[in-house]
């Protein structure tokens, strides 16, 4: 057998006509001959092989042999099960209306296999956001897949209108654009935040832009601005925010040739509104339009050799202004310039070398919040601080600068235990630091300095950002929904049980008389003016603070806030009173005393002492109750900051929590010790329960969740502290048999009890008055139910 095969190869080589691989197969294997026969009397195999139609439903072919639909073998079925389009079709599609579910005619448009297209009409899903149809190769043939599964949800009429801008696609989309949204109050939704990134999109094609183009594009992007960041997280999935970003800007640096290539005294356009302030200085080669929130400046340097610009904000006026910086300036003396916010400028030799490669004009865009740029993540492990600066060289092609390009931001958290802190850039995905550097200044700590340099090796948008500390505090949505609804509750039974002891108090003069009782009313005073002011203020948006807006009123902000810490410290303070109270009664035991006028004494003390640390931090700080990062949306009610915060707020609530807990503590340890029967556990816990409510103890749960210890502590918090006033009128009226038998005769039911008689003490008698009987009687008679 090797000879013959050997003998078929030597005749195959010597052959003068060419044999193909089949034939070489059949001559040595299909007779074992070893020899090749007449090739007239041979017939090549036939080969069955599929059509690439039949396989498209695969998902995944590395190899598979098939003809295509020219009958031609090819390797693979990928290429035809790709090519080709389905037509436009009218398609019958099932809507959600209030009368039930109906059938409604919508359009596909022509689109390529493989590929999805939105309908003409939105089509929108439960979350709101638009349905598409998908080209397939089904079946053998190019087909649209089957659209009864699909259920539509009608668009609100804003929504349709604009949808109806992106399918016209006038000459005039972006001034029609601009007009709809501020003729509409209706709140943006995802889907209209995707067609209006779209008209953006599609007004980059139009010819002969006229200049005021340039103030529709800042009042459309200040409208998206104002859209609820759920909203623009939302219309993220469908890349929305970064297509109105991308486009955004290069519709704006398109317009840079127009707007500076000639010197003008006078220009109409783009005319100032009463949203958008248009300034241009010719003498320097500057024009600017600055809003509240979204600020754009052209700079010819040729002109004046101004490279830059800074922008700064005052607090007290509630405004921001500018100034140009020239090639010349030195970084340091920037760095000095009063309420600097953010700065941004092309040294001398930095704009000489890009000028000689083809820079004509420098663009800079600064954004007052960072809503626009929207991370994918839903816990970015690191965010803005400081507002956002973007700068675009007009005429300058290369990716690297030549030399590194100074930025100035502000640091707009002194928080030392924020992490990773430093300059960064989006990349249209997240933000990030490669290619940016750091400097603080003469201390290597960032914390120390109120504004940051950074240095930049290219071009895009930059920012201050600090590390993942400073997104622990975040919660869900639906965490902050349950939360809102468990404060608000807790917030509500604490004022019907301080009105109840109020109520019982004004009834029974018994009651009232009593020392304890007096101090129990000047706490719940004090407590029910914080709850009955902070509802007011964070359920009706009285100063719409929501917003930094011309209207606001400084005065307004520095009173609620000054108002709100002085109330604070003034609960506080009282449960320093009682807990002092409570340790003489129950620590110190013998020969316990009270001066004459204590419950005087000790009001003066707690209505007045609280003031001194708000009046300083209302003299000495009252910027502080303004939120320094404009970036940032403004808390519900104005409060104080930085170091006013944690000296005028945090210190004096820290240290009297921790001479409550350590009280606490001592009193349980007396009570345990004392006790003759230790089998009293339940006796224990009723009067632990009370101290830990009474003397606010619930609020180290709040400071677990500031530093971002876990949603429990958040939910401890919210239940714990709002219910101070329930659990109040739960020991000292429901539950004191005293005042139990009191409502009850006053309520015509008859009792038992004879009138001498008076029932055994609660555990919720404070008896901070003093006591005539001795130590051993007045623990005991405490601690019997």
């Amino acid at each position: 057998m090797p000879l013959r095969f050997h003998q078929s190869f030597q005749k195959l080589e010597t052959a003068k006509t060419f044999v193909s691989p089949a034939k070489i197969y059949y001559s040595i294997c299909g007779k074992y001959a070893g020899v090749i026969g007449d090739e007239k009397d041979f017939k090549e195999p036939r080969v069955d092989v599929g059509k690439c139609s039949d396989f498209c439903h695969l998902k995944y072919i590395p190899y598979l042999l098939c003809k295509d639909e020219d009958d031609k073998l090819v390797k693979n079925p990928w290429e035809t099960c790709h090519s080709g389009h389905c037509d436009k079709d009218k398609i019958k599609l099932k809507y959600v209306t209030k009368d039930g579910t109906k059938k409604r005619e919508n359009f596909v448009p022509k689109t390529q296999v493989g590929e999805s297209a939105y309908f003409k009409y939105l089509c929108l899903d439960q979350r709101g956001l638009p349905q598409k149809l998908k080209c397939e190769f089904r079946d053998g043939d190019r087909k649209w897949e089957d659209e009864d599964d699909i259920r539509c949800y009608e668009p609100q009429e804003l929504s349709s209108h604009l949808n109806q801008l992106v399918s016209d696609k006038p000459p005039d989309m972006i001034p029609q654009l601009n007009e709809i949204l501020n003729q509409s109050n209706v709140t943006l939704k995802a889907v209209d935040i995707s067609s209006i990134a779209e008209i953006i999109k599609n007004s980059f094609d139009i010819p002969d832009k006229k200049a005021s183009m340039a103030t529709h594009l800042i009042g459309i992007s200040l409208k998206v601005m104002e859209t609820e960041k759920e909203t623009l997280r939302l219309s993220a999935e469908l890349n929305a925010t970064n297509t109105l970003l991308i486009n955004f800007e290069e519709n704006l640096n398109a317009l840079a040739p127009q707007l500076l290539s000639e010197i003008r005294e006078l220009d109409p356009s783009p005319s100032s509104n009463n949203v958008i302030k248009s300034d241009i200085f010719w003498e320097v080669g500057v024009k600017a339009l600055i809003s509240s929130n979204l600020s754009v400046f052209f700079v010819n340097p040729d002109i004046a050799n101004v490279t830059g610009i800074s922008m700064h904000w005052n607090s007290l006026g509630s405004q921001w202004s500018y100034n140009v910086i020239y090639s010349s300036n030195q970084t340091e003396n920037i760095r000095n310039l009063e309420n600097l916010e953010t700065a941004a400028f092309l040294p001398d030799k930095l704009w000489r070398e890009v000028k000689r490669k083809g820079a004509k004009y420098l663009i800079f865009k600064v954004y007052k919040q960072d809503v626009l740029f929207v991370e994918t993540e839903e816990e970015p492990q690191r965010r803005p601080t400081s507002v956002v600066i973007s700068i675009t060289i007009s005429g300058w092609q290369e990716h690297n600068l030549p030399e590194k390009l100074p930025v100035f931001l502000r640091n707009g958290n002194t928080d030392p235990h924020l992490s990773e802190g430093g300059c960064g850039y989006w990349n249209y995905a997240t933000w990030l630091s490669d290619g940016v550097s750091t400097i603080g200044g003469a201390s290597s700590n960032f914390f120390d300095n109120s504004v940051i340099l950074c240095f930049a090796d290219h071009l895009t948008q930059f920012t201050f950002l600090l590390g993942a500390a400073a997104s622990k505090t975040d919660t869900p949505p639906i965490h902050d929904y349950i939360l809102d609804i468990l404060t608000n509750v807790g917030l509500f039974l604490s004022l019907g049980g301080i009105f109840f002891i109020f109520l019982t108090a004004i009834v029974f003069k018994n009651f009232r008389g009593m020392a304890s009782t007096k101090i129990l009313l000047n706490f719940c005073l004090a407590l029910a003016i914080q709850l009955i002011v902070f509802m007011v203020v964070s359920n009706v948006k009285i100063l719409d603070q929501v917003k930094l807006k011309d209207r606001f009123n400084i005065d307004e902000c520095l009173f609620m806030g000054a108002l709100m810490q002085y109330l604070l410290l003034v609960v506080f303070t009282w449960m320093l009173i009682i807990a002092f109270l409570q340790y003489k009664r129950y620590v110190t035991v013998l020969g316990v005393s009270h001066p004459e006028h204590y419950i005087l004494m000790s009001a003066i003390f707690a209505w007045t002492l609280p003031l001194v640390p708000t009046l300083l931090v209302v003299f000495l700080d009252p910027q502080s109750y303004v939120p320094k990062d404009p970036t940032q949306e403004l808390p519900i009610i104005c409060y104080p900051s930085g170091r006013s915060l944690a000296l005028g707020v945090i210190l004096p609530i820290g240290l009297i929590t921790l001479a409550n807990t350590l009280i606490v503590g001592f009193i349980f340890w007396r009570v345990y010790t004392t006790l003759i029967q230790r089998k009293m556990f339940v006796v224990q816990l009723r009067l632990f329960s009370l101290q830990f409510f009474l003397l606010g103890i619930s609020w180290i749960f709040g400071l677990c969740t500031v530093l971002g210890f876990g949603i429990v502590f958040s939910y401890l918090f919210c239940i714990t502290a709002t219910m101070q006033g329930f659990i109040l009128f739960l020991y000292f009226v429901a539950f004191n048999k005293d005042n139990q038998i009191a409502w009850m005769r006053l309520c015509c039911l008859r009792s038992r009890a004879s009138g001498k008689s008076r029932s055994e003490q609660d555990t919720s008698d404070l008896q901070m008055d003093s006591m005539p009987h001795g130590s051993q009687n007045t623990l005991s008679s405490v601690l019997r139910k």
